[in-house]
């Protein structure tokens, strides 16, 4: 079976480095969901509108250059130290490299120029990914309250208290992203098994170069160019 991208994802991200683990933990993330030429019909999205949430298919193109698949990975969220089977993972390295997220549906514009084009909040996603499929999310069918979930029961989800000085975070162009931003900074955008209170990083996001260094679990934003 062939697929061919519906559409094409534009989020704050062009790189990989500090895009939430999962999706819907930084909600305040905004993207837009921009169709293909073929696939600009109106028709398509009747009644889309009176969903909150949405399911998007896209794949992880950022690895179209990795080697063959194997059957066992090493999730960050494990240290990168433990290995599991492949399909108990959401590892992005897999034999066909297909996502699921679940975002937040906050609006649909018919208007523009290259409409509709589809408003939402909380993906995890890569500027410029591509869709496959959107799906409508269906409470009584996709909500497991009670489910088990294996090893990741088992963890906690890393956060930290991010200090964003005032004179620092006026260097924002788009200030209305600052909220998304000190979301994504709070999840921890480091890898895992750093831990190097002296190291700068830099987080590429909203088109500015965002940098930090993290400390006793308070990171603080040093510049933003």
């Amino acid at each position: 079976m062939e697929i061919l991208p519906i559409a094409y994802i534009r989020t704050d991200f062009p790189e990989k480095f500090g895009i939430p683990r999962q999706s819907g933990l930084a909600a305040e993330l905004q993207a837009r969901i921009v169709f293909e030429p073929r696939y600009r019909n109106a028709d398509a999205l009747r009644g889309l509108e009176d969903f909150s949430h949405i399911w998007l298919v896209w794949e992880f193109s950022a690895n179209r250059h990795q080697a063959q698949w194997q059957p066992t990975v090493r999730p960050p969220r494990l240290g990168g130290n433990r290995q599991m089977g492949v399909f108990a993972t959401r590892s992005p390295y897999r034999p066909n490299p297909l996502g699921l997220s679940c975002v937040c549906l906050e609006s649909i514009d018919y208007e523009c120029a290259d409409g509709p084009v589809i408003y939402v909040k909380g993906a995890d996603l890569m500027d410029g990914t591509p869709i496959y499929d959107i799906k409508p999310y269906i409470r009584y069918a996709d909500s497991r309250p009670d489910a088990v979930c294996g090893y990741v029961d088992f963890l906690q989800e890393r956060s930290l208290q991010v200090v964003l000085p005032e004179a620092v975070s006026e260097k924002m162009i788009d200030r209305s992203r600052l909220a998304a931003l000190v979301e994504v900074l709070g999840l921890d955008p480091r890898p895992s098994y750093h831990d190097d209170p002296e190291r700068v990083y830099g987080l590429s996001f909203a088109g500015q170069n965002v940098k930090f260094r993290v400390r006793d679990g308070v990171l603080t934003v040093i510049d933003i160019e």
